[in-house]
């Protein structure tokens, strides 16, 4: 695949023109996440419709990283790897579950989603960058994620789908589900403690009653 000419925040102003999505353009704020779809899914609830939104931090991969700058990544895994501002990430934690990360590959020109619970619970590394300005000197929270962590997709369409599923699945995902969430790149859960029964629970419940 060839380079995008486009950048990924015009790219889905286009799609959600020719879809018809109603958005706003948050790019330009430092503080918001960058989209806000609106009426973007709809919940039924008994006899009410509730109309819900979703707000979207996006980002592009633009060139290839310096691995020499870079101690953790290394030439074998650097096709696989974005850094992100750890700031953008924790403003998505604002407007969980409804929200999430969303990446081009500009050298690849696939798409990567991240849910907020993906962004919580994948093993990820976290370094400060330094930033000078002036005199001073700053740091910068930097995480450094794999994409094989992310959700791959080869069209926006597929990344709505992809989205549009997950939110309404969350009930389950962020409430019901017992075991551990997800499946992430080099990550083997083990089994650990001793088979818990009824009356372990019933031990709970008194001690904390």
């Amino acid at each position: 695949m060839g380079l995008c000419v486009i950048s990924l925040e015009q790219e889905l102003k286009d799609y959600f023109k020719k879809h018809s999505f109603e958005y706003i353009d948050n790019s330009s704020d430092f503080k918001l996440l960058d989209f806000t779809l609106l009426k973007f899914l709809i919940d039924k609830r008994e006899d009410q419709i509730v109309f819900r939104k979703l707000y979207l931090e996006v980002k592009e991969k633009r060139q290839k990283y310096n691995i020499s700058n870079w101690e953790t990544i290394t030439a074998d895994n650097e096709k696989h790897t974005f850094i992100v501002d750890e700031l953008s990430t924790r403003k998505i934690l604002a407007y969980a579950p409804f929200s999430g990360l969303l990446i081009r590959n500009n050298l690849t020109s696939k798409y990567y989603w991240y849910s907020i619970l993906d962004l919580f619970l994948m093993p990820k590394s976290r370094v400060n960058r330094p930033i000078k300005k002036y005199a001073d000197v700053h740091m910068k929270g930097k995480l450094i994620l794999d994409f094989r962590n992310g959700v791959e997709c080869t069209c926006l369409d597929e990344v709505f789908v992809t989205i549009k599923s997950h939110i309404k699945n969350r009930s389950f995902y962020y409430i019901n589900m017992t075991e551990c969430y997800g499946q992430y790149f080099n990550e083997t859960i083990p089994e650990q403690g001793m088979v818990r029964n009824p009356g372990h629970w019933d031990i709970d419940v008194s001690q904390t009653r």
